[in-house]
């Protein structure tokens, strides 16, 4: 076990390294001048001597490898660098608003599992009625962008039914029952698309595995209904399962960003769309190797789940 984990962490931090290295040159192979971009007004060229100060300040005077070399070494120190419109360091910025983004994605990402598991296997278990009107809930609910699905919660429950506020952030310690009323719309708005995910994916395992051999010689010995779900269908059936969840995970970093612009969630949305209006790079380059990270460790994290679900993963 030591051994496999080991290897998944190299494998995970080899992954990160390319991914920062693809920044880098993404952001080198941008064309024009950084610095002209940043310094000019309108139609205006832009001074010389600033173009050259700004050079100089940005490391752009040196040979590339010399940048890149620097690059990587601010990054094992976790320098991100300030940022060019307001000189504030990139990591303060991150520090603040992850956690934010962090807690969306947490408690969306549980909110789905809590439908998507049970709903999943309600309706292989007991296919009828309740698998139909499941089904077709899940493809319309596919259908709809987050984005879209966000507004249309603003319009039902805060604008006609009123019972729900619009969006906003009242930090947890100040007023907790404000917190998660303000949490619940967008939480739920992530959940809802990665639950329908969940629940075609449960299904199908589910399925697949009460027609496997082992589950007829559980009943065959007598073993309760209910027995038999819970500890042979699921704990087989949950390894795919696992599978998507975290590939989906990975992507409800992208989806976050704009349900937190729809409802007005303070978290990496802000900085991000902020720097990329005004060419700010070294913000973006840091929330976008921040979100890759969280990403990479997502994936470690599923890993790691299907090596306790399924002892033979560790054997691969």
């Amino acid at each position: 076990m030591t051994r496999w984990l080991l290897r998944r962490i190299g494998v995970s931090i080899a992954l990160a390294w390319i991914v920062a290295t693809l920044v880098f040159l993404a952001l080198h192979m941008v064309p024009g001048d950084p610095a002209v971009l940043l310094l000019s007004a309108g139609n205006v060229a832009p001074d010389p001597a600033a173009v050259a100060e700004l050079h100089q300040k940005l490391g752009l005077d040196r040979s590339l490898l010399d940048q890149y070399l620097s690059f990587l070494v601010r990054l094992l120190h976790g320098d991100l660098g300030n940022s060019l419109v307001d000189d504030y360091p990139v990591i303060r910025e991150i520090a603040l608003r992850l956690p934010r983004t962090l807690e969306l994605i947490i408690a969306g990402s549980l909110l789905a599992v809590l439908l998507g598991i049970p709903a999943g296997t309600l309706a292989a278990v007991y296919r009828g009625a309740f698998d139909r009107i499941a089904s077709v809930t899940t493809a319309f609910v596919l259908a709809v962008p987050v984005f879209v699905l966000g507004t249309l919660f603003i319009l039902l429950f805060a604008q006609t039914l009123r019972l729900m506020p619009a969006g906003g952030y009242t930090p947890i310690d100040r007023n907790p029952v404000q917190h998660f009323t303000l949490l619940a719309l967008p939480a739920t708005a992530i959940a809802l698309g990665l639950a329908a995910v969940i629940f075609r994916m449960t299904r199908a395992s589910v399925l697949d595995a009460l027609s496997r051999d082992f589950v007829r010689t559980a009943r065959a010995k007598g073993v309760s209904p209910a027995r038999v779900i819970t500890h042979h269908v699921l704990r087989n059936a949950l390894v795919p399962v696992l599978t998507v969840l975290g590939l989906h995970m990975g992507t409800l970093l992208g989806g976050t960003v704009l349900i937190e612009y729809v409802f007005n969630w303070p978290g990496l949305s802000t900085p991000l769309l902020r720097a990329v209006e005004a060419r700010d790079y070294p913000m973006v380059v840091g929330i976008v190797l921040t979100v890759s990270s969280l990403f990479l460790l997502i994936n470690l994290v599923m890993d790691i789940l299907y090596a306790v679900l399924d002892p033979r993963v560790r054997a691969s």
